[in-house]
């Protein structure tokens, strides 16, 4: 672990390996992976949001229910991709474009 700089800070990465142990372990990648989700529930209620639609508009755009966009932003429910590309596509009138980092 690296250490503390003369404020007396540490760095996110090291309060991450503090609080969740290294990259690779169990309990690292779990927490990146809610992490990711979190972010993706984030993401589709700030969209929603500045477009000025509700979630019961958004639902019935891409054929499922507001109960089901509310539990995708508050990051209660695991998504479809095929599910997800149908609320960003018909729901907010946006593309999905994904990537993968190494």
């Amino acid at each position: 672990m690296k250490k503390k700089n003369k404020n007396n800070l540490t760095s996110f990465t090291d309060h991450l390996v503090q609080q969740y142990g290294k990259r690779g372990t169990a309990r690292r990648e779990k927490f990146e992976e809610e992490f990711e989700s979190f972010k993706l529930g984030v993401m589709l209620q700030e969209l929603r949001k500045e477009l000025g639609l509700t979630q019961e508009q958004v639902a019935e755009k891409c054929g499922t229910t507001k109960t089901y966009i509310s539990r995708l932003e508050n990051d209660a429910s695991d998504v479809r991709l095929s599910t997800l590309m149908r609320i960003i596509r018909n729901g907010l009138g946006g593309y999905l474009k994904l990537s993968v980092n190494f």
